[in-house]
């Protein structure tokens, strides 16, 4: 565990040198199966699946359901983590917890409760008695932050101990109610000309990004940018906008960074976006970096200044980002081609 740590303490974004060309780091990436929305082995369709399907649920992996007659529902995500449970296990599950708590608010839903599930822990090393201990002081910090009930057994663990080095994993399951449908937001963008806004803070970050394990294959870095409290702050923001109705899609920054989940928005609507990178941080690192805390939303040009108004009055940090296109992907002024070009041999 100390040559783990040892590496990720001396992991700089300084030692990754800034990419060329930003369309050949894209197209690298996908390939990557962690940025595809298809889960091959778990289809139980008997329709072969299409590249063109890729992020065409436009729940992005909420399922939900029908509680009664008046229309209650409730919605379930499930978020898997590996990273750092060896040496920041509380920090991990904290993380891991407000990804879901962020997706389902963005969705217009109300997180309600939590359960956990640790995998792969030996008990007999002292290793297996921290990461334990740690991560259900996390589960109990994120469950009391975002007001979240928890099972009654907390954590429930999975011993292994003859199966080799296979690396700590927890998973947790997120329960939300959703009053009506009139609450739902999807992630994907709704109309051409809508302006593209980036809720939270653009922070300069690379740590454990799909962009840093895949594309320079460096498995050891330090944990994403995080805030619990900043969490919190975004995500209130999120619930008033939707009693605003100022937004018209929103969806939480994830696994590929700002420009995958600008991809997860278009592909559903086959729609695009035109965007302005930050001259402040890498582009790099503003493209694919995967820092904490950072909501996308789309919102109607006719409501942009209550929707400006609003966050300001919230003193919530954000960025106009953009705008949406008929199909055309474009980032400071150079045009990528189209929506369907990235669908293209994933």
């Amino acid at each position: 565990m100390s040559e783990v740590i040892q590496t990720e303490k001396d992991f700089t974004i300084d030692s990754i040198p800034e990419p060329g060309k930003i369309e050949d780091v894209i197209f690298s990436l996908m390939v990557n199966p962690n940025l595809s929305s298809i889960n091959y082995f778990n289809d139980f369709g008997e329709i072969n699946i299409s590249p063109d399907s890729i992020g065409n649920n436009d729940t992005d992996e909420i399922g939900l359901f029908d509680i009664d007659s008046n229309g209650t529902k409730m919605a379930m995500t499930t978020h898997a983590f590996h990273h750092h449970l060896q040496n920041d296990p509380q920090k991990a599950i904290e993380i891991l917890i407000s990804r879901a708590a962020r997706k389902m608010v963005c969705f217009g839903a109300t997180p309600t409760a939590i359960s956990a599930f640790l995998y792969h822990i030996d008990f007999a090393d002292p290793k297996g008695h921290y990461i334990a201990s740690c991560a259900k002081k996390g589960l109990e910090n994120a469950a009391e932050k975002f007001n979240l009930k928890v099972s009654d057994r907390k954590i429930r663990f999975d011993h292994f101990s003859e199966h080799g080095p296979m690396p700590a994993t927890i998973i947790v399951s997120m329960m939300a109610k959703i009053n009506s449908d009139e609450n739902i937001t999807t992630h994907s963008f709704k109309q051409k000309g809508n302006n593209i806004f980036v809720i939270g803070r653009n922070v300069e970050d690379i740590g454990s990004s799909e962009y840093l394990e895949f594309y320079h294959e460096i498995p050891n870095s330090p944990l994403p940018k995080f805030d619990i409290n900043a969490e919190i702050e975004i995500q209130n923001a999120i619930k008033k906008l939707h009693k605003l109705n100022l937004i018209e899609s929103a969806g939480p920054v994830g696994k590929g960074g700002l420009f995958f989940t600008l991809l997860r928005a278009s592909i559903p609507s086959e729609l695009g976006f035109d965007i302005t990178t930050s001259a402040e941080t890498r582009v790099d690192s503003f493209l694919f970096g995967e820092a904490m805390g950072r909501i996308i939303v789309g919102v109607n040009p006719e409501k942009s200044d209550e929707f400006v108004d609003a966050l300001s009055e919230l003193k919530v940090p954000f960025f106009a980002l953009g705008h949406v296109t008929k199909g055309e992907i474009r980032i400071d002024d150079k045009s990528l081609g189209y929506i369907d070009k990235m669908t293209v041999g994933v």
